[in-house]
């Protein structure tokens, strides 16, 4: 029952809170998984999600990180990153941030080479 000395939360105060306790949790993981979903729109920001054979997980790779990756992000390329937990409060939504990532099990050079073989 509502009382006067109950605190009611609005949205914002939730979402910065658990922002803050994944943030804060969580530091900087390795995350494997398999690129789906992948769009990168205008801004050079890339986003897609990471999957395996029971879940997934949305992704961004911000385009300050993104130009040095050396192979084309494509959906279904297998990868390994490191990144950080987060909360995107707008949407209320928790996402890797990634800050690095290779592809998994094949070379960056390699995977590259493959990509280009493919598009000639």
């Amino acid at each position: 029952m509502l009382n006067k000395n109950t605190h009611i939360y609005t949205v914002s105060e939730i979402n910065q809170s658990i922002k803050h306790i994944l943030e804060s949790n969580f530091g900087s993981i390795w995350i494997e998984g398999e690129i789906s979903n992948l769009r990168q729109p205008s801004s050079g920001h890339i986003y897609f999600s990471l999957k395996d054979s029971q879940s997934q997980i949305r992704a961004v790779l911000f385009s300050s990180f993104s130009h040095k990756i050396k192979f084309k992000l494509e959906d279904g390329i297998n990868i390994v990153a490191s990144c950080s937990l987060s909360l995107y409060e707008k949407r209320g939504e928790y996402q890797v941030i990634i800050n690095y990532l290779e592809p998994k099990g094949i070379g960056a050079l390699q995977l590259a080479f493959e990509q280009l073989k493919k598009k000639l």
